[in-house]
């Protein structure tokens, strides 16, 4: 009696008839996606648990949270406002820094740990069952834990340095929504890119840095540039750049000449776009490599 072994075709037919998926597999969308949200718990505590463990070792704790973009504000500051001094410096220039690099080391967080996010978490890949999609949502969500008392800092030294508390400050609210969908959307992608090309970690600390320079943080986009129209398009277009301008807009009044730097309803449009658009994206080219992380 002789005995054949079905082609990989037919045993793929069989296995679907009775219910047996592909270990590692990408399923549908819909599923994914319903897997994902019954798991959002376990990306929470995880982003949780990460936050409270980041700075345990040192001394000072989670006041480096804080610390780290202060003493990068005080040094930039000391920088360009006192040692490099220039004539397009915006006036009232300490919360019009402030605002930017607390801004824009919120969207480093998240590139740099979005990033990292699969390799760094291999032994968790390879041995439970979960929609890998956590791991990028979990490091967002961790620059959103530390990003409260961030905000709170830069809110109080905008308050200190002559800026009235205003109910408009609430709009920061959705300016940082807004833009911790585009950095999620950031995070898919940089977490496949770098499965697939290891080399893309070496490149993010130059993308990152290129991007702080030109994101507006030392100085207005349009009056830097004025006489470069389309530069000048380009830059206020940058999603970095348009985040900036929405927190800006919320927490700086116009009795201070800070013309340039105040949102009109095309940045917030922009600021839709950016986040919605790059969330999409980001997550349909995560989600179609599934079936391929933790087989390096």
């Amino acid at each position: 009696m002789t005995t054949t072994t079905p082609s990989g075709a037919d045993a793929a037919a069989l296995a679907a008839t009775h219910g047996l998926a592909e270990l590692g597999g990408r399923p549908p969308l819909t599923v994914y996606v319903r897997q994902l949200w019954e798991r959002r718990y376990f990306a929470v505590e995880l982003a949780r648990s990460r936050f409270r463990a980041q700075n345990e070792a040192d001394r000072l704790g989670a006041a480096w949270i804080v610390l780290l973009p202060t003493i990068n504000a005080a040094v930039y500051g000391l920088v360009f406002g006192v040692i490099v001094k220039s004539a397009s410096r915006p006036q009232h220039f300490i919360p019009f820094l402030v605002t930017g690099v607390f801004t824009f080391a919120f969207f480093s967080g998240c590139f740099s740990d979005g990033a990292k996010s699969i390799i760094s978490n291999r032994g968790l890949v390879r041995t439970l069952h979960f929609p890998r999609a956590v791991l990028p949502i979990a490091s967002v969500l961790q620059q959103l834990f530390a990003l409260g008392p961030v905000v709170l800092v830069m809110c109080l030294i905008v308050l200190i340095s002559g800026e009235p508390l205003s109910v408009r400050w609430l709009m920061i609210l959705p300016a940082y929504f807004l833009m911790a969908l585009f950095c999620a959307g950031v995070a898919f992608f940089a977490a496949r890119l770098t499965i697939h090309v290891r080399d893309v970690a070496q490149l993010i600390p130059f993308i990152t840095r290129l991007l702080f320079y030109v994101s507006g943080i030392f100085f207005a986009v349009s009056d830097k540039f004025s006489d470069h129209p389309t530069l000048t398009t380009v830059l206020k277009i940058n999603p970095v750049n348009v985040y900036i301008t929405l927190v800006r807009d919320a927490l700086l009044s116009r009795d201070h000449g800070l013309e340039g730097v105040h949102a009109d309803p095309l940045t917030w449009q922009l600021g839709i776009i950016w986040g919605v658009v790059m969330f999409v994206a980001g997550f349909l080219f995560f989600w179609r490599a599934e079936g391929l992380y933790g087989r390096d």
